[in-house]
């Protein structure tokens, strides 16, 4: 960094420690260091050393590093864009579980927080009952929305984890050289299409196609669809065999 950029981050630093604490600023600040440098990273003494003041000065503003913790799952969540109560349902549960996998990118962190049923964030809350209502307003039964429900969440969930455990393996910019290896190592009489598949991932993938988790997102939606229209179809089936038994029961006049 050049003489200039040095003199001017130190600025920015002391115009940064020289800001008035707010709970905002706290939150915010922790979730920078949890986000930079992963959660275990973050301390109260650290945090209280990244805005320039004392540890004891952050009590104020949280409670403890549990309630810093609840807070900051706050704010990720926040970033969250609910299902909205609109004309197309289906569609609303789509963006909405898309909103919550890119949230889930950018702080693959916040998996990581265990937190006790009492401090379950606001906006958690607010995506849960959105999403909810969203599945029933598309017609599907309280059971089915149940099973939904959790269907969606473990896509969500489980493919965040999964592309953050393959980020943490597979340095940025390392893939070619590990596949050559691993392809190095394969006879391709005996494993064919496991070099086909390794082959599929050193390939770019086309603009017209979908990105991995939206393209098992709609595999879901459709399957719940299809669901959906069958417990549809069966209860016509059973109320125009309850008007037949009930036409049959009449006696005759």
């Amino acid at each position: 960094m050049s003489p200039e950029g040095v003199v001017a981050k130190r600025a920015e630093a002391v115009a940064q420690r020289r800001e008035p604490l707010s709970k905002e600023r706290v939150l915010s600040a922790a979730m920078e260091i949890a986000d930079r440098e992963g959660i275990d990273a973050l301390s109260m003494r650290r945090l209280a050393s990244e805005l320039g003041v004392e540890a004891m000065s952050l009590y104020y503003y949280v409670a403890n590093k549990d309630d810093l913790l609840a807070g900051i799952h706050d704010l990720v969540m926040s970033e969250v864009e609910p299902p909205r109560a609109t004309g197309d349902p289906m569609a609303a549960i789509r963006a909405g579980a898309i909103s919550y996998h890119d949230t889930l990118r950018r702080h693959p962190w916040v998996q990581s927080l265990r937190l006790s049923p009492e401090r379950v964030p606001p906006t958690q809350m607010r995506y849960m009952e959105a999403l909810l209502r969203s599945l029933r307003q598309a017609g599907f039964s309280a059971r089915m929305t149940h099973h939904a429900y959790h269907v969606l969440d473990s896509h969500i969930i489980g493919s965040t984890l999964w592309e953050a455990g393959i980020a943490a393996a597979i340095p940025k910019g390392a893939l070619p050289d590990l596949a050559k290896t691993v392809i190095a190592r394969l006879p391709p009489d005996r494993f064919p299409y496991t070099l086909e598949h390794i082959e599929q991932h050193m390939g770019k993938l086309p603009k017209s196609e979908k990105h991995p988790f939206e393209f098992g997102l709609d595999l879901i939606l459709d399957g719940l669809w299809k669901l959906r229209e069958d417990e549809v179809q069966k209860k016509k089936a059973r109320a125009v065999r309850s008007r037949g038994a009930d036409q049959k029961e009449r006696p005759s006049r």
